[in-house]
């Protein structure tokens, strides 16, 4: 159900022209490097200082801003888990990042959405396990957030979008 709206794309997640893009944050929410780095830096200094207000974010949960400078109108704030060997509740931390994730986009009415690899670069969580966790989710979220029309699963390469595809 609902395969027609989860999209897979090599591309740079700020360049993405969507109602919002998930950032992959550290708790802090103050930038980072990866995909972090280069949201805050598309979107320029008032989305740190926005950033600044929100008193950071726990692993596994989610918070919004505004996307500022980005095209993107909101960008959503998850915070993976690091990957310590998968004997420390990380693939259901992931999967409660996408879990709220979704439940933001369900209440700002958000109807595009675009998720980097939460947690496969630095964090290490293994690839083949978080593309599987965040198309799980994404189907059913379809069903659940009658607002989302498009979910796209942004890939750093065409290697990585091979692994997304498989799970679609």
């Amino acid at each position: 159900m609902g395969l027609e709206k989860i999209e897979t794309v090599v591309s740079d997640i700020t360049t993405l022209k969507v109602d919002a893009i998930v950032n992959a944050a550290n708790t802090s929410l103050l930038g980072g490097g990866g995909v972090d780095g280069a949201i805050h830096r598309g979107a320029g200094p008032s989305l740190l200082q926005e950033c600044r207000t929100l008193g950071g974010c726990e692993t596994g949960t989610a918070k919004i801003t505004r996307g500022y400078n980005l095209p993107a109108h909101h960008v959503i704030h998850t915070v993976g888990p690091v990957w310590r060997g998968g004997e420390y509740g990380e693939e259901e931390l992931l999967r409660s990042c996408y879990d709220a994730c979704f439940k933001l986009a369900g209440k700002y009415s958000i109807k595009t959405i675009a998720f980097p690899a939460i947690s496969t670069g630095a964090y290490g969580f293994p690839l083949v396990t978080a593309a599987c966790i965040a198309v799980e989710a994404a189907r059913e979220s379809v069903g659940e957030y009658k607002s989302l029309d498009t979910i796209f699963f942004v890939c750093f390469s065409e290697q990585t979008k091979k692994i997304y595809d498989g799970y679609l």
